[in-house]
């Protein structure tokens, strides 16, 4: 599909007006999560995979199953369990045997991540074997099978969902898995309207289910719209500079990063902010893309970067304590 710069205010203007749509059809499964919902279909704009974190009962799942209702991709769930083994999700071969001759060959079946939107369902409940199995799909976008190289469909996205590590059964996800999800969004209760209207809503007969708003080739299209948006050289200096000074390392670091984090975000760290910027004016139809638009998902980005120390762990500081002090000590660049 050809390019045209001129055309974009206007495909801006009409990524404005479908993803209010979607937004919507969403509304009509999930109660309340706005700056959720936000987050999720940022991460989808520009591209990326989401972890969504929360206690059991606070939708998320549910707001995965809803996502891919509204939009017209192949979507397919996994539920990750302790028994579960990588060829489940990457896909196995078999011995098939031809009737009346009796030859045999080996045959690749496809497993669930050959789609375009994967719910990856309470994925640190599976040992670390499995979890990497969807490394290479995240990367890469495809799976290798004794030396073949599979593709999988575009666009492809893994939205997972997973229970606080406190929670029994669960298994930490490794840090090079982590850093492939652009977004750990947390999900806390809701209000108590919001709670009081939860339980009016789904305690009946059933609600309307989301309609499809948006196919395969429009999304894609649509992402490299976000791509093409410009940004000012300050907005790229700033995104940099929050990734840099999160390195305890970094003798420029200040000092609450140097005291309490035993590592600090990597050069993807900035791409993601730079990307979720863009998403962020693409969302609401803007050209222009400033330091704010960082802002508004930089903890995403950047909590599951960081580790903590044992010296913030005894003083009881969190990753997004620590996240929110670097945003406020980190200026903007000058233009």
């Amino acid at each position: 599909m050809q390019y045209d710069l001129e055309r974009l205010p206007g495909d801006l203007e009409r990524l404005g007006e479908s993803f209010a749509q979607l937004r919507a059809e969403i509304g009509k499964a999930v109660i309340g999560q706005e700056e959720v919902i936000e987050a999720v279909l940022a991460a989808l704009l520009a591209g990326g995979h989401c972890l969504l974190q929360g206690v059991p009962g606070l939708a998320k799942t549910l707001l995965v199953q809803s996502l891919g209702q509204a939009l017209d991709l192949d979507f397919r769930r996994v539920q990750f369990t302790p028994d579960l083994m990588p060829g489940d999700i990457t896909g196995s071969e078999i011995l098939d045997e031809e009737p009346g001759s009796g030859r045999r060959e080996l045959r690749f079946v496809p497993g669930p991540v050959f789609t375009n939107l994967l719910l990856a369902d309470e994925i640190n409940r599976t040992p670390p074997k499995t979890q990497a199995a969807l490394l290479e799909a995240m990367q890469e976008k495809q799976i290798s099978n004794h030396g073949m190289r599979l593709p999988l469909p575009r666009p492809f996205f893994v939205l997972a969902t997973q229970n606080p590590i406190e929670q029994e059964g669960t298994y930490p996800l490794p840090e090079a898995q982590l850093d492939r999800f652009m977004f750990l969004i947390r999900l806390t209760y809701p209000e108590r309207e919001q709670e009081i209207a939860i339980l009016r809503e789904t305690t009946g007969n059933g609600r309307p289910a989301p309609q499809p708003v948006l196919n395969a080739e429009q999304l894609i299209y649509l992402q490299r719209c976000v791509r093409e948006i410009p940004v000012s050289d300050h907005v790229i200096a700033y995104c940099a500079d929050l990734a840099r000074m999160s390195r305890p390392e970094n003798p420029e670091a200040p000092a609450f990063i140097r005291e309490n984090l035993s590592y600090g975000a990597g050069p993807r760290a900035g791409q993601y902010l730079l990307l979720a910027a863009r998403a962020a004016a693409a969302l609401e139809g803007r050209l222009n893309v400033s330091c704010a638009d960082v802002r508004r998902f930089a903890p995403e980005v950047l909590r599951h970067r960081i580790a903590c120390n044992f010296h913030a762990v005894g003083e009881n500081l969190t990753s997004d304590m620590i996240v929110e002090q670097l945003i406020g000590y980190v200026p903007e660049s000058a233009e």
